[in-house]
């Protein structure tokens, strides 16, 4: 079973408009609404590739009722942690000529809540998936990470850690099965910039040397390279299409890779993990299986 952690769900709600004029009423041309957060895409995506798994994190008030709602009609089962006051947060993404953003805070969790969040990871078992990825709220202690691997490390887990600077690096330690830092977040976390590909490879195999079993760099237009646990280097370009949308492209690799490397083969994994991505970037919303299979072709 693949477990996903995402600790700031949202109601995303995307409006679309022909022109934005501040200060004055806009009209919409055309509105959608997602649920999701980085934990919950990649659980979605993996739902689409026919990979069971289950959504944890923390969800609060109607939105959280309607991001677990709308979750579970997508074939996701749930187990959120819900929190006792405020609500789960409501990003609103308005799409003019310029793409504006407006993202909530989130409700404020609780040591109580932590502490529930603990009790539901005690039900992992041994060659499980978990997946955290994303962020950290500031109502959470900035060591989460590494306090939710050093409580699982006993037990024999993949983890998947989609995180950039400190809050990756300090997971090293607990050996990660994955890690995706795209190219310039890998330069930041050794104060470098990376001008080709020779560096690139250079320091994700320093990524890999620190702990991580797989480090997967996603790379733009230039596609993706991957370390493997063997450190075998396998390089991906990208696929063909009309960017649509960036978000949840990162996420949706993540669960493509997951879904694809479930027989150790590597190179397959980072070609599905790059069309899932595509698929989304492709898309309006997160990417679905005909697509990710028709891009797989094209790689």
């Amino acid at each position: 079973m693949v477990y996903t952690v995402t600790f700031n769900p949202a109601v995303d709600y995307v409006v679309r408009t022909d022109e934005m004029n501040v200060g004055k009423v806009n009209r919409s041309k055309s509105e959608e609404i997602y649920f999701g957060g980085k934990g919950i895409n990649v659980s979605l995506v993996l739902s689409e590739l026919g990979i069971r798994s289950k959504a944890l994190g923390f969800t609060a008030g109607f939105t959280g009722r309607a991001i677990e709602e709308g979750v579970n009609a997508k074939g996701v089962e749930t187990d959120f942690v819900h929190l006792k006051h405020g609500f789960s947060r409501i990003n609103v993404k308005i799409k003019s000529r310029q793409e504006t953003e407006l993202n909530g805070q989130g409700p404020e969790i609780s040591d109580e809540a932590i502490s529930e969040l603990y009790k539901k990871l005690d039900s992992l078992e041994n060659g499980d998936t978990l997946v955290l990825a994303g962020s950290i709220p500031n109502t959470l202690p900035p060591d989460i990470y590494e306090k939710i691997l050093e409580y699982l490390a006993k037990k024999n887990i993949k983890t998947v850690v989609d995180a950039t600077k400190e809050l990756l690096l300090n997971v090293l330690k607990y050996k990660p099965f994955l890690i995706k830092p795209n190219n310039h977040e890998l330069g930041e976390m050794f104060g470098v910039t990376l001008t080709g590909t020779d560096e690139i490879i250079e320091y994700a195999r320093k990524l890999k040397e620190m702990g991580a079993e797989n480090v997967l760099v996603s790379m733009a237009g230039d596609g993706a390279l991957l370390i493997d646990e063997y450190g075998k280097v396998h390089a991906c370009g990208v696929c063909k299409g009309t960017v649509r949308n960036s978000v949840g492209a990162g996420d949706s690799m993540v669960a493509g890779f997951i879904a694809g490397s479930l027989d150790g083969d590597y190179e397959y994994a980072l070609k599905l993990g790059t069309a899932a991505g595509g698929a989304t970037a492709f898309s309006d919303g997160l990417a679905q299986k005909d697509e990710i299979y028709r891009l797989l072709g094209q790689l």
